[in-house]
């Protein structure tokens, strides 16, 4: 069984940084993807970065240019590191990962494997 674990989260004003890890136990695999969503009560969960197997990335309108997804294979740890934060990035930060690979979505009904989210809290 593929386990996840988040870590990293926390409160921040506005313009400031943080960096989200994600550590995966019971995962394998040459081909797969990674990802993270957000979720907020009462909104409808985003897609916020996605990461493939050879190291290419996408990511949400929202957040280009702010945050970076990355990840460290010998670590078996997805990582996103997230500058310049706004209010409207505050949410639960979840990891998520699936076994087939390809062009990874940043669609949440595609993944196999989920967190259990970090919070994040972006004060103005």
């Amino acid at each position: 069984q593929v386990h996840l674990a988040e870590s990293g989260g926390g409160s921040v004003q506005a313009g400031g940084t943080l960096r989200l890890s994600c550590e995966a136990s019971g995962y394998t695999h040459s081909e797969y993807c990674a990802g993270w969503f957000r979720w907020v009560p009462g909104k409808e969960s985003e897609g916020v970065a996605a990461i493939d197997s050879d190291g290419s990335t996408r990511y949400a309108d929202s957040v280009k240019g702010r945050f970076t997804i990355s990840k460290d294979n010998a670590k078996n740890t997805l990582y996103l590191q997230m500058n310049d934060l706004k209010p409207e990035d505050t949410a639960l930060y979840v990891c998520a990962s699936r076994w087939v690979g390809g062009r990874c979505p940043l669609v949440e009904k595609t993944y196999n494997f989920w967190g259990q989210g970090t919070q994040v809290t972006v004060s103005p």
